[in-house]
């Protein structure tokens, strides 16, 4: 697959390996750092210009992810935060508004607001590199009508569409490669930033 202008696909360096020991990536992981590659892709930014975002997926998913992040480049679909120091960086370096986009992190399912918890004691589609979050904030996951996030609730309501949301454009482009969106599952509960391989 021919890659896109600004499109990169690399193994980790040792350095970047390092950096996800611990808080990302720890022994008894479901995949190993080996397994994971650098995307690097063209974003357009809420500034409506062209910024450089890269993530960290899994090494199956990075050629056919390549192609769905340069459509949502030709949509012109902003994406606040998409740079590996947002998601992996020091903590106080992390944009506060938390509204980072990324892919990989060693951890279990998040429960759905309606039950509670910091865990389902299942691995997470993210601990895979098998899944994306984008725009968290304008993008929330609600539950039973709440959201961990009291200031998202407004993104709740769907009909009104503002920058940053996920649309049907953006959701078809995922659908592009066989992956399913978190925003059409049935039930009450909605992880509008979340798109997976199999839909979980």
């Amino acid at each position: 697959m021919a890659l896109t202008v600004g499109t990169a696909i690399q193994p980790l360096p040792a350095p970047l390996q390092a950096q996800l020991r611990g808080e990302s990536w720890r022994t008894g992981c479901p995949v190993a750092l080996t397994d994971l590659r650098v995307l690097t892709v063209r974003t357009w930014g809420f500034d409506k210009r062209t910024h450089t975002g890269q993530l960290i997926v899994n090494r199956k998913a990075a050629a056919p992810l390549a192609g769905v992040f340069a459509k949502l480049y030709e949509l012109k679909f902003p994406i606040r935060h998409l740079e590996l120091s947002d998601m992996y960086g020091p903590r106080s370096g992390r944009p506060t508004d938390g509204d980072i986009s990324g892919s990989f992190r060693c951890r279990q399912a998040v429960p759905s607001p309606c039950t509670g918890g910091s865990g389902t004691g299942s691995w997470s589609n993210h601990a895979y590199g098998l899944a994306v979050d984008i725009n968290p904030a304008e993008n929330p996951y609600i539950g039973c009508g709440m959201t961990r996030d009291p200031s998202r609730l407004t993104y709740t309501d769907r009909s009104k569409t503002r920058p940053g949301m996920v649309t049907k454009p953006v959701v078809l482009a995922f659908r592009s490669i066989g992956w399913k969106w978190g925003g059409s599952w049935n039930g009450s509960t909605k992880d509008y930033m979340h798109f997976s391989w199999n839909g979980h």
